[in-house]
C-alpha cells in the first residue's frame, strides 16, 4: 500500500466531472490514503456533471491544509465554483508552498490559476483552458499527464490511469 498514512483533501461542489472525482478517490483509497471530501458544507449530497452523488466529510473553513499531504481538484463544472471560495484557494497555496502533492485535471486548473501559482509550471488541461491556463503564466502541453514537481495535471478521463499512476507516485 504505497499511500499508507497519507492524507488527502479531496476538493468538490456540484457539477464535478463523475470520473474525475471518483476514480482518484478510489484509486488514492485502494493504496490506503485517507481521502477527505471537502466541501462547502460538511454532510452535503453533492452531484456530479452525470448523476454520481458524493456525500463532503468537512467544509473549507474545518481543514488545516498542514494536517494533509496532499490535495485532488476534479474536473467538471466545479472548479468555476470552487475558485470562488478564499479558504478552497489558500488550501492549495497552502499545500504548494510545502511542496505537496496538488493534482488537478481538465478545468481544475482554473482553481490553481485563481490561486496564482501556476506562473513558470508546466501543465495540461483540457484543451478549452489552455489559453486560461498559459495567461497565468504556465507552459501548456498536450500530454495524458504532465508533472512539474508536486503539480500533476491531466487532461480528461480517458487520461485518469496514467494521471493516478503518477499523482501515486509523486505522493509516495
Amino acid at each position: 500500500m504505497k499511500l499508507e498514512g497519507k492524507k488527502i483533501i479531496q476538493l468538490v461542489s456540484d457539477d464535478f466531472e463523475d470520473l474525475e472525482l471518483w476514480y482518484p478517490v478510489l484509486r488514492c483509497r485502494e493504496e490506503g490514503a485517507t481521502v477527505d471530501i471537502v466541501g462547502e458544507k460538511a454532510n452535503k449530497e453533492y452531484i456530479g456533471k452525470y448523476g454520481v452523488p458524493i456525500v463532503s466529510d468537512l467544509a473549507f473553513d474545518e481543514i488545516d491544509a498542514e494536517n494533509y499531504d496532499a490535495i485532488l481538484v476534479p474536473g467538471g463544472w466545479s472548479p468555476d465554483k470552487l475558485r470562488r471560495y478564499e479558504d478552497v484557494l489558500q488550501m492549495v497555496r497552502v499545500l504548494n508552498e510545502q511542496n505537496k502533492p496538488i493534482g488537478q485535471i481538465c478545468h481544475a486548473g482554473w482553481v490553481l490559476i485563481s490561486a496564482k501559482i501556476l506562473k513558470g509550471k508546466t501543465v495540461t488541461s483540457t484543451p478549452g483552458i489552455k489559453d486560461d491556463m498559459e495567461n497565468a503564466g504556465a507552459t501548456w502541453v498536450n500530454e495524458p499527464v504532465v508533472v512539474d514537481g508536486n503539480l500533476v495535471s491531466s487532461r480528461r478521463p480517458p487520461d485518469l490511469p496514467d494521471y493516478m499512476r503518477e499523482f501515486i507516485k509523486v505522493l509516495s
